[in-house]
Protein backbone atom coordinates (compact mmCIF):
# COMPACT_ATOMS: atom_id res chain seq x y z
CA UNK A 1 0.00 0.00 0.00
CA UNK A 2 1.23 3.49 -0.79
CA UNK A 3 1.76 6.06 1.94
CA UNK A 4 -1.46 7.92 2.81
CA UNK A 5 -2.31 10.68 5.23
CA UNK A 6 -4.16 9.12 8.14
CA UNK A 7 -6.20 10.31 11.11
CA UNK A 8 -5.95 8.51 14.43
CA UNK A 9 -9.26 7.66 16.09
CA UNK A 10 -10.10 6.21 19.48
CA UNK A 11 -13.38 4.26 19.48
CA UNK A 12 -14.94 3.26 22.78
CA UNK A 13 -18.00 1.05 23.22
CA UNK A 14 -20.23 2.65 25.80
CA UNK A 15 -21.66 0.73 28.77
CA UNK A 16 -19.67 -2.41 27.95
CA UNK A 17 -17.58 -4.34 30.47
CA UNK A 18 -14.88 -5.51 30.06
CA UNK A 19 -13.98 -2.30 28.25
CA UNK A 20 -13.80 -2.51 24.46
CA UNK A 21 -11.57 0.17 22.93
CA UNK A 22 -9.80 0.48 19.59
CA UNK A 23 -7.25 3.03 18.44
CA UNK A 24 -6.99 2.99 14.66
CA UNK A 25 -5.34 4.99 11.90
CA UNK A 26 -7.66 5.49 8.93
CA UNK A 27 -7.30 7.55 5.74
CA UNK A 28 -7.99 11.20 6.50
CA UNK A 29 -9.84 11.44 3.18
CA UNK A 30 -12.37 8.72 4.14
CA UNK A 31 -16.06 9.35 3.70
CA UNK A 32 -18.33 8.37 6.58
CA UNK A 33 -19.55 5.44 4.47
CA UNK A 34 -15.95 4.22 4.21
CA UNK A 35 -15.38 4.93 7.89
CA UNK A 36 -18.38 2.73 8.71
CA UNK A 37 -16.69 -0.22 6.95
CA UNK A 38 -13.47 0.46 8.84
CA UNK A 39 -15.17 0.75 12.23
CA UNK A 40 -17.00 -2.52 11.67
CA UNK A 41 -13.81 -4.52 11.12
CA UNK A 42 -11.84 -2.64 13.77
CA UNK A 43 -14.47 -3.32 16.43
CA UNK A 44 -15.37 -6.84 15.34
CA UNK A 45 -18.96 -6.37 14.22
CA UNK A 46 -20.38 -8.16 11.17
CA UNK A 47 -22.31 -5.30 9.49
CA UNK A 48 -25.56 -7.24 9.90
CA UNK A 49 -27.66 -4.31 11.11
CA UNK A 50 -28.37 -0.64 10.45
CA UNK A 51 -25.99 2.05 11.64
CA UNK A 52 -25.76 5.81 11.96
CA UNK A 53 -23.31 8.58 12.88
CA UNK A 54 -24.51 11.46 15.03
CA UNK A 55 -23.10 14.79 16.15
CA UNK A 56 -24.99 17.66 17.75
CA UNK A 57 -28.36 16.28 16.74
CA UNK A 58 -27.35 15.83 13.10
CA UNK A 59 -27.44 12.26 11.84
CA UNK A 60 -25.55 10.66 8.96
CA UNK A 61 -26.31 7.29 7.46
CA UNK A 62 -27.75 5.47 4.46
CA UNK A 63 -30.91 7.23 3.22
CA UNK A 64 -33.96 4.96 3.25
CA UNK A 65 -36.96 5.80 1.03
CA UNK A 66 -39.26 4.01 3.50
CA UNK A 67 -38.43 6.44 6.31
CA UNK A 68 -40.32 9.65 7.03
CA UNK A 69 -38.59 12.82 5.81
CA UNK A 70 -37.89 14.02 9.34
CA UNK A 71 -36.13 10.73 10.10
CA UNK A 72 -33.94 10.70 6.99
CA UNK A 73 -30.23 11.02 7.83
CA UNK A 74 -27.83 12.98 5.68
CA UNK A 75 -26.10 10.74 3.16
CA UNK A 76 -22.93 9.44 4.80
CA UNK A 77 -21.30 8.87 1.42
CA UNK A 78 -21.18 12.64 0.83
CA UNK A 79 -19.57 13.59 4.17
CA UNK A 80 -15.84 13.37 4.90
CA UNK A 81 -14.21 12.35 8.17
CA UNK A 82 -12.20 15.59 8.14
CA UNK A 83 -15.48 17.52 8.28
CA UNK A 84 -16.47 15.90 11.57
CA UNK A 85 -15.70 17.42 14.99
CA UNK A 86 -13.18 15.96 17.42
CA UNK A 87 -15.87 13.83 19.06
CA UNK A 88 -18.96 12.16 17.59
CA UNK A 89 -21.17 9.13 18.08
CA UNK A 90 -21.50 5.91 16.08
CA UNK A 91 -24.66 3.84 16.57
CA UNK A 92 -24.94 0.23 15.44
CA UNK A 93 -27.94 -2.14 15.55
CA UNK A 94 -30.92 -0.04 16.56
CA UNK A 95 -32.43 -3.08 18.32
CA UNK A 96 -29.49 -3.94 20.59
CA UNK A 97 -28.45 -0.26 20.57
CA UNK A 98 -24.68 -0.48 20.60
CA UNK A 99 -23.30 3.01 21.20
CA UNK A 100 -19.74 4.09 20.44
CA UNK A 101 -17.87 7.30 21.11
CA UNK A 102 -15.41 8.22 18.35
CA UNK A 103 -12.63 10.67 19.25
CA UNK A 104 -10.17 12.23 16.83
CA UNK A 105 -6.77 11.86 18.47
CA UNK A 106 -4.65 13.51 15.78
CA UNK A 107 -2.48 12.57 12.83
CA UNK A 108 -1.83 8.85 12.45
CA UNK A 109 1.03 6.81 11.01
CA UNK A 110 1.79 6.56 7.30
CA UNK A 111 -0.02 3.24 6.92
CA UNK A 112 -3.59 2.58 8.14
CA UNK A 113 -4.07 -0.02 10.83
CA UNK A 114 -4.91 -0.73 14.45
CA UNK A 115 -2.46 0.93 16.83
CA UNK A 116 -3.77 -0.53 20.07
CA UNK A 117 -6.91 -1.82 21.68
CA UNK A 118 -8.45 -3.87 24.45
CA UNK A 119 -11.54 -5.95 25.05
CA UNK A 120 -13.49 -8.31 22.82
CA UNK A 121 -16.43 -7.37 20.67
CA UNK A 122 -19.74 -8.67 22.06
CA UNK A 123 -21.62 -11.25 19.95
CA UNK A 124 -24.24 -9.93 17.56
CA UNK A 125 -27.87 -10.12 18.73
CA UNK A 126 -27.02 -10.81 22.37
CA UNK A 127 -29.40 -8.14 23.69
CA UNK A 128 -27.19 -5.07 23.85
CA UNK A 129 -25.04 -4.10 26.83
CA UNK A 130 -27.46 -5.57 29.44
CA UNK A 131 -27.79 -8.84 27.52
CA UNK A 132 -24.02 -9.08 27.12
CA UNK A 133 -23.48 -8.52 30.84
CA UNK A 134 -26.00 -11.26 31.64
CA UNK A 135 -24.43 -13.64 29.14
CA UNK A 136 -20.96 -13.19 30.66
CA UNK A 137 -22.34 -13.79 34.15
CA UNK A 138 -24.02 -17.03 33.03
CA UNK A 139 -20.95 -18.29 31.16
CA UNK A 140 -18.82 -17.69 34.25
CA UNK A 141 -21.07 -20.07 36.23
CA UNK A 142 -21.26 -23.62 34.76
CA UNK A 143 -23.94 -24.40 37.33
CA UNK A 144 -26.31 -21.73 36.06
CA UNK A 145 -29.55 -23.07 34.56
CA UNK A 146 -28.92 -21.13 31.33
CA UNK A 147 -25.27 -22.12 31.00
CA UNK A 148 -25.61 -24.95 28.46
CA UNK A 149 -28.01 -22.99 26.27
CA UNK A 150 -25.86 -19.85 26.15
CA UNK A 151 -22.65 -21.84 25.81
CA UNK A 152 -24.04 -23.52 22.69
CA UNK A 153 -25.48 -20.27 21.33
CA UNK A 154 -22.38 -18.14 21.89
CA UNK A 155 -19.76 -20.71 20.93
CA UNK A 156 -16.19 -19.59 21.47
CA UNK A 157 -16.22 -15.91 22.37
CA UNK A 158 -13.73 -13.87 20.33
CA UNK A 159 -10.65 -12.25 21.79
CA UNK A 160 -9.07 -9.04 20.57
CA UNK A 161 -6.13 -9.68 18.23
CA UNK A 162 -4.34 -6.42 17.40
CA UNK A 163 -2.24 -7.82 14.55
CA UNK A 164 -5.22 -9.49 12.84
CA UNK A 165 -7.35 -6.36 13.33
CA UNK A 166 -4.64 -4.14 11.89
CA UNK A 167 -4.36 -6.34 8.80
CA UNK A 168 -8.12 -6.31 8.36
CA UNK A 169 -8.23 -2.51 8.58
CA UNK A 170 -5.54 -2.23 5.88
CA UNK A 171 -7.34 -4.72 3.66
CA UNK A 172 -10.59 -2.81 4.09
CA UNK A 173 -8.93 0.46 3.12
CA UNK A 174 -8.04 -1.41 -0.06
CA UNK A 175 -5.32 -1.52 -2.68
CA UNK A 176 -5.27 -0.81 -6.39
CA UNK A 177 -5.42 -4.21 -8.17
CA UNK A 178 -2.14 -5.13 -9.86
CA UNK A 179 -4.02 -5.55 -13.15
CA UNK A 180 -5.21 -1.94 -12.97
CA UNK A 181 -1.73 -0.72 -12.10
CA UNK A 182 -0.26 -2.58 -15.10
CA UNK A 183 -2.64 -0.89 -17.53
CA UNK A 184 -2.39 2.58 -15.98
CA UNK A 185 1.41 2.38 -16.09
CA UNK A 186 1.28 1.44 -19.80
CA UNK A 187 -0.99 4.42 -20.44
CA UNK A 188 1.22 6.84 -18.51
CA UNK A 189 2.56 8.70 -21.54
CA UNK A 190 -0.69 8.51 -23.46
CA UNK A 191 -1.59 5.74 -25.93
CA UNK A 192 -3.17 6.37 -29.32
CA UNK A 193 -6.04 3.96 -29.89
CA UNK A 194 -6.68 2.11 -33.13
CA UNK A 195 -9.26 3.47 -35.62
CA UNK A 196 -11.72 1.07 -33.98
CA UNK A 197 -11.08 2.60 -30.55
CA UNK A 198 -9.13 -0.34 -29.15
CA UNK A 199 -5.72 -0.60 -27.51
CA UNK A 200 -2.85 -1.05 -29.99
CA UNK A 201 -1.05 -4.39 -30.34
CA UNK A 202 2.05 -3.19 -28.49
CA UNK A 203 -0.02 -2.53 -25.36
CA UNK A 204 -1.99 -5.76 -25.74
CA UNK A 205 1.20 -7.81 -25.90
CA UNK A 206 2.76 -5.92 -23.00
CA UNK A 207 -0.25 -6.86 -20.88
CA UNK A 208 -0.15 -10.44 -22.16
CA UNK A 209 3.48 -10.70 -21.08
CA UNK A 210 2.47 -9.81 -17.53
CA UNK A 211 -0.81 -11.73 -17.57
CA UNK A 212 -0.33 -14.76 -19.88
CA UNK A 213 -3.31 -16.52 -18.26
CA UNK A 214 -5.59 -13.92 -19.85
CA UNK A 215 -5.08 -15.56 -23.27
CA UNK A 216 -5.64 -19.29 -23.31
CA UNK A 217 -4.35 -19.99 -26.85
CA UNK A 218 -0.72 -19.67 -25.84
CA UNK A 219 0.42 -17.55 -28.77
CA UNK A 220 1.08 -13.81 -29.16
CA UNK A 221 -2.17 -11.85 -28.98
CA UNK A 222 -3.05 -9.53 -31.83
CA UNK A 223 -6.04 -7.50 -30.70
CA UNK A 224 -7.49 -6.34 -27.41
CA UNK A 225 -10.38 -8.82 -27.63
CA UNK A 226 -7.88 -11.70 -27.56
CA UNK A 227 -7.56 -10.86 -23.87
CA UNK A 228 -11.22 -10.58 -22.73
CA UNK A 229 -10.21 -9.38 -19.27
CA UNK A 230 -8.19 -6.56 -20.81
CA UNK A 231 -11.08 -5.49 -23.02
CA UNK A 232 -13.34 -5.36 -19.98
CA UNK A 233 -10.72 -3.52 -17.90
CA UNK A 234 -10.30 -0.93 -20.67
CA UNK A 235 -14.05 -0.28 -20.47
CA UNK A 236 -14.08 -0.15 -16.66
CA UNK A 237 -11.21 2.34 -16.42
CA UNK A 238 -12.84 4.72 -18.88
CA UNK A 239 -16.26 4.52 -17.27
CA UNK A 240 -15.22 4.99 -13.64
CA UNK A 241 -12.62 7.63 -14.40
CA UNK A 242 -8.95 6.59 -13.89
CA UNK A 243 -8.46 6.82 -17.68
CA UNK A 244 -9.86 9.24 -20.25
CA UNK A 245 -9.88 9.40 -24.03
CA UNK A 246 -9.09 12.74 -25.64
CA UNK A 247 -8.50 13.21 -29.36
CA UNK A 248 -7.92 9.53 -29.85
CA UNK A 249 -5.33 9.26 -27.07
CA UNK A 250 -6.04 7.34 -23.87
CA UNK A 251 -4.18 8.43 -20.74
CA UNK A 252 -4.59 8.31 -16.96
CA UNK A 253 -6.59 11.09 -15.33
CA UNK A 254 -5.55 13.10 -12.31
CA UNK A 255 -7.59 10.71 -10.15
CA UNK A 256 -5.23 7.88 -11.16
CA UNK A 257 -2.47 9.51 -9.08
CA UNK A 258 -4.41 8.85 -5.86
CA UNK A 259 -4.62 5.16 -4.95
CA UNK A 260 -7.49 5.73 -2.53
CA UNK A 261 -9.49 7.50 -5.20
CA UNK A 262 -8.80 4.76 -7.74
CA UNK A 263 -10.02 2.12 -5.27
CA UNK A 264 -13.09 4.23 -4.46
CA UNK A 265 -14.01 4.53 -8.14
CA UNK A 266 -13.47 0.86 -8.88
CA UNK A 267 -15.80 -0.06 -6.02
CA UNK A 268 -18.57 1.99 -7.62
CA UNK A 269 -18.49 -0.30 -10.64
CA UNK A 270 -20.49 -2.90 -8.74
CA UNK A 271 -23.41 -0.61 -7.81
CA UNK A 272 -22.92 -0.53 -4.01
CA UNK A 273 -25.79 -2.19 -2.18
CA UNK A 274 -27.21 -3.75 -5.32
CA UNK A 275 -27.59 -7.31 -6.52
CA UNK A 276 -24.37 -7.39 -8.53
CA UNK A 277 -22.23 -6.14 -5.65
CA UNK A 278 -23.75 -8.67 -3.26
CA UNK A 279 -23.31 -11.50 -5.74
CA UNK A 280 -19.70 -10.57 -6.44
CA UNK A 281 -19.00 -10.04 -2.74
CA UNK A 282 -20.43 -13.41 -1.77
CA UNK A 283 -18.62 -15.37 -4.49
CA UNK A 284 -15.27 -13.67 -3.92
CA UNK A 285 -15.49 -14.09 -0.13
CA UNK A 286 -16.34 -17.78 -0.47
CA UNK A 287 -13.34 -18.37 -2.72
CA UNK A 288 -11.03 -16.38 -0.44
CA UNK A 289 -12.16 -18.37 2.61
CA UNK A 290 -12.55 -21.83 1.07
CA UNK A 291 -9.92 -22.03 -1.65
CA UNK A 292 -10.63 -23.17 -5.24
CA UNK A 293 -14.16 -24.40 -5.93
CA UNK A 294 -15.86 -25.98 -8.91
CA UNK A 295 -18.37 -23.57 -10.44
CA UNK A 296 -21.41 -25.65 -9.52
CA UNK A 297 -20.22 -25.95 -5.90
CA UNK A 298 -19.53 -22.22 -5.74
CA UNK A 299 -23.03 -21.47 -7.04
CA UNK A 300 -24.54 -23.86 -4.47
CA UNK A 301 -22.80 -22.05 -1.63
CA UNK A 302 -23.64 -18.62 -3.07
CA UNK A 303 -27.33 -19.54 -3.16
CA UNK A 304 -27.23 -20.54 0.52
CA UNK A 305 -25.52 -17.31 1.59
CA UNK A 306 -27.47 -14.92 -0.65
CA UNK A 307 -30.79 -16.17 0.65
CA UNK A 308 -34.08 -14.83 -0.64
CA UNK A 309 -35.24 -11.32 -1.48
CA UNK A 310 -33.08 -10.58 -4.51
CA UNK A 311 -34.76 -9.74 -7.78
CA UNK A 312 -33.72 -10.08 -11.41
CA UNK A 313 -35.83 -8.65 -14.23
CA UNK A 314 -38.69 -7.86 -11.89
CA UNK A 315 -38.94 -11.37 -10.43
CA UNK A 316 -37.28 -13.27 -7.56
CA UNK A 317 -33.74 -14.40 -8.41
CA UNK A 318 -33.17 -18.13 -8.75
CA UNK A 319 -30.07 -20.33 -8.52
CA UNK A 320 -29.92 -20.24 -12.34
CA UNK A 321 -29.95 -16.45 -12.21
CA UNK A 322 -27.03 -16.46 -9.79
CA UNK A 323 -25.10 -18.85 -12.00
CA UNK A 324 -25.70 -16.95 -15.24
CA UNK A 325 -24.99 -13.59 -13.59
CA UNK A 326 -21.70 -14.89 -12.19
CA UNK A 327 -20.86 -16.20 -15.66
CA UNK A 328 -21.13 -12.87 -17.40
CA UNK A 329 -19.58 -11.06 -14.44
CA UNK A 330 -16.55 -13.36 -14.44
CA UNK A 331 -14.68 -11.24 -16.99
CA UNK A 332 -15.10 -8.18 -14.76
CA UNK A 333 -13.95 -10.13 -11.72
CA UNK A 334 -10.89 -11.40 -13.57
CA UNK A 335 -10.12 -7.94 -14.93
CA UNK A 336 -10.04 -6.55 -11.39
CA UNK A 337 -7.98 -9.45 -9.99
CA UNK A 338 -10.90 -10.67 -7.89
CA UNK A 339 -11.11 -14.02 -9.65
CA UNK A 340 -8.57 -16.56 -10.86
CA UNK A 341 -8.46 -20.17 -11.93
CA UNK A 342 -9.87 -21.84 -15.02
CA UNK A 343 -13.36 -21.95 -16.48
CA UNK A 344 -14.54 -24.96 -14.48
CA UNK A 345 -12.75 -24.33 -11.21
CA UNK A 346 -12.54 -20.82 -9.84
CA UNK A 347 -10.24 -19.43 -7.17
CA UNK A 348 -9.76 -16.14 -5.40
CA UNK A 349 -7.69 -13.56 -7.25
CA UNK A 350 -4.95 -11.48 -5.61
CA UNK A 351 -7.39 -8.62 -4.88
CA UNK A 352 -10.06 -10.83 -3.31
CA UNK A 353 -9.41 -9.39 0.16
CA UNK A 354 -8.43 -5.84 -0.77
CA UNK A 355 -11.01 -4.39 -3.18
CA UNK A 356 -14.57 -5.09 -2.01
CA UNK A 357 -14.83 -4.24 1.71
CA UNK A 358 -17.79 -6.51 2.37
CA UNK A 359 -15.95 -9.42 0.75
CA UNK A 360 -12.96 -8.68 2.99
CA UNK A 361 -15.06 -8.90 6.15
CA UNK A 362 -17.19 -11.83 4.97
CA UNK A 363 -14.12 -13.88 4.07
CA UNK A 364 -12.89 -13.57 7.65
CA UNK A 365 -16.24 -14.72 9.03
CA UNK A 366 -16.46 -17.67 6.65
CA UNK A 367 -12.89 -18.73 7.37
CA UNK A 368 -13.64 -18.66 11.11
CA UNK A 369 -16.62 -20.98 10.58
CA UNK A 370 -14.59 -23.65 8.77
CA UNK A 371 -14.26 -26.88 10.80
Amino acid sequence: MTVVQTTRLRITMRDVEPRAVRVVDVPAASTLAELHDLLQVALGWTDSHLHMFEVGGTRYGVPDPDWEDELQPQDEATVLLREMPERFEYHYDFGDSWEHTVEVVGVGDEVPGCVEGEGACPPEDCGGAPGYEHMLEVLADPGHEEYEHLREWAGELPVFDQEATSLLVRQTVGEVPASVRIVLDLLAGGVKLTPGGRLPRVVVRAVQERRPEWYSLGRPASIEEDLPALAVLHDILRKVGPARLSRGVLRPTRAARDDLEVVRRLRRWFDPGGYEEMLATTAVALLAASGPLARDELVRRVVLLMGHGWGVGGRPATADDHESSLGWMSAELRALDLLGGGWRTWEAGPSARTLLPRATALAVLLAAEKP
